[in-house]
């Protein structure tokens, strides 16, 4: 009943405020010169490129969809290591090494990370699906089998992007 009643309160204001972001990009995209145009129309191509990508390869999933794969059976063992949802990723010359808080934590996650799962180099690489092409926060676990693992991170060109940028490309 709460609920409802609050939803009937904020459901025009979020309305409203995407009205108005709506048109705020509207009228940036008309005020635009002729150089920031052909910027914005180069960006929405490349983003729509990206989609189609991301579609095409499936990479809109959590996962290849694949239980029986090494992704499906990292996947189901991943909360019994810890039940916090977000991981510290780490790639080291061995591997790849995730940590995460014991448990569900607001404050000082950082401080209360415990080492939760080792991949070796032979068993699994951190790879970016788009090769440096796009500014995007995913990376994949990709497992020998080539099953493989989407991880988002918290920032487009991340630390693990930068990384992955310096090594040779893999193959996808």
């Amino acid at each position: 009943m709460v609920g409802a009643a609050l939803a009937v309160l904020f459901t025009p204001l979020v309305l409203l405020l995407t009205l108005l972001s709506n048109a705020e990009e509207a009228l940036k995209r008309a005020l635009a010169t002729k150089e920031e145009k052909e910027r914005l129309r180069v960006k929405d191509d490349d983003d729509r490129r990206r989609d189609a990508i991301t579609a095409e390869r499936g990479l809109g999933q959590v996962f290849d969809g694949n239980w029986h794969g090494a992704a499906g059976q990292f996947l189901l063992r991943w909360y019994g290591n810890s039940t916090h949802h977000q991981r510290l990723v780490v790639a080291t010359e061995d591997g790849i090494v995730l940590a995460a808080p014991p448990q569900r934590v607001t404050t000082g996650r950082e401080k209360r990370m415990e080492i939760v799962a080792r991949l070796p180099a032979a068993e699994a690489v951190l790879v970016d699906p788009f090769n440096g092409e796009f500014d995007t926060r995913m990376v994949l676990i990709r497992y020998r089998d080539g099953s493989w693992l989407r991880l988002d991170t918290e920032e487009p060109r991340s630390s693990l992007h930068t990384y992955l940028l310096r090594q040779p490309l893999a193959d996808n």
